[in-house]
């Protein structure tokens, strides 16, 4: 499939096509969605909790390769629960092992899946849970290679009656869209160059030393590329995301360098990449992403125009310079808020509202009935982040087109029945 096909097909989301919170999440269905969620980690049980905090859903099951996370989210879960007035999930709605998936989505009960595996995981998982009949939410990235983003795709177009969205919850930030919008509507002119970059400190490494080989890379997935497609798709991806968002396309071709220096894991994920993509009409951005040591650095998206230039930070701001100024009202320090500003909540990050808008805009379109499918915008920002990747890893220019029909597999060689 050609680049001009995928564009044509993936139904970018444009801040003009974004509701106004109070539209879009001013009502409340009298049936509760009931949820199941797929991989009781920690950014799973974050996402289940803003959900549950901030719409009309119970969670009925949950399923995890391992026991000790099911336990680990077992409380968790059911105080969600018991705050809204409902029971704890029972015991027969929790699954394990490889196949615990295909029974949680076999579950009559679940109106709706959250999908918070490792990325490795996702086309298998979105593919059953399609066609199971299943409003579904699953994280980013869509999948660790090109053939997983065109099964995605595939997916996309099998949807029917149903929500099906990625957890790309920077595009329901309100900071965020509205810069967005005042870039679309020619705030800062005719789009030059942009800036890209997710300055991260290490993650942390889970396993411990007496685990298998396949363990240590499922639970420290983010350590290695075959299972998480390394820190391009599993960070930087945000800040790409935003990017073809800001200029409603996807790159033409990249180039780039990175690696591994200064390990502080056993496993073979790059800790550092530079890309330089180029986007349509000569556009040409720079995505800078790391991660190690202790210190986090920024992550921002900086498009820089003939009238100006608009900047998004996750801590630091969302505002224009130039001919049409602009602020978002993010506070760009500690410093600048003053306590009649955090009386009245000023708030210092960006994506203060990202998370329960997101969660809100899944909810109300299954009470709704006004669906989404966001599988083909999700598609495409891991297909760019995999282009970065391939320049990278390749040294050499990649092409967009060469890179889809070169149609990348990644196998992980992972014995998943062992954990059954």
């Amino acid at each position: 499939m050609q680049r001009r096909d995928f564009i044509k097909k993936s139904g970018i989301i444009t801040s003009a096509s974004l509701f106004a919170p109070g539209l879009i999440f001013g009502r409340r269905s009298a049936s509760t969605v009931q949820l199941g969620i797929i991989g009781t980690g920690s950014r799973g049980t974050a996402v289940i909790t803003s959900m549950m905090k901030n719409n009309n859903c119970q969670i009925v099951a949950m399923a995890d390769l391992f026991e000790d996370k099911l336990k680990e989210a077992q409380p968790v879960l059911n105080q969600l629960n018991k705050e809204k007035g409902f029971a704890d999930v029972k015991t027969e709605n929790m699954y394990r092992g490889s196949k615990a998936f295909e029974k949680l989505l076999a579950n009559k009960e679940v109106d709706a899946v959250i999908i918070s595996s490792p990325a490795y995981t996702h086309p298998t998982f979105v593919e059953a849970a399609v066609a199971a009949g299943k409003h579904i939410y699953c994280e980013k990235p869509v999948a660790v290679d090109v053939e997983g983003c065109k099964r995605i795709q595939k997916a996309a177009q099998s949807v029917s009656g149903k929500s099906a969205v990625i957890g790309f919850q920077i595009r329901h930030a309100t900071a965020y869209s509205k810069l967005i919008e005042r870039v679309h509507q020619g705030a800062i002119g005719d789009i030059i160059t942009v800036q890209l970059y997710y300055l991260s400190s290490r993650n942390e490494v889970k396993a411990k030393a007496n685990m298998s080989k396949d363990e240590k890379m499922i639970r420290d997935h983010f350590h290695y590329r075959a299972t998480s497609g390394g820190i391009l798709l599993d960070q930087g991806i945000h800040m790409i995301d935003v990017c073809n968002w800001g200029l409603m396309s996807v790159p033409l071709k990249a180039t780039g360098s990175g690696g591994l220096k200064a390990s502080e894991h056993n496993g073979d994920a790059w800790n550092h990449y530079q890309v330089v993509y180029e986007y349509p009409k000569g556009i040409h951005v720079s995505c800078h992403s790391t991660q190690f040591g202790n210190q986090f650095g920024d992550v921002c998206a900086r498009f820089l125009g003939t009238k100006g230039i608009a900047e998004a930070h996750y801590s630091g701001g969302v505002f224009i310079n130039g001919e049409n100024k602009w602020d978002s009202g993010i506070a760009r320090s500690e410093a600048e808020i003053t306590e009649e500003q955090r009386a009245s909540g000023a708030f210092l990050s960006s994506l203060h509202d990202a998370d329960p808008n997101k969660g809100k805009s899944f909810i109300t379109s299954i009470e709704s009935g006004r669906h989404l499918n966001e599988f083909q915008q999700g598609a495409n920002s891991t297909l760019t982040a995999i282009l970065g990747r391939q320049a990278a890893e390749k040294r050499r220019e990649v092409l967009w087109d060469t890179m889809i029909k070169e149609n990348e597999k990644i196998n992980h060689g992972l014995d998943l029945k062992k954990f059954d």
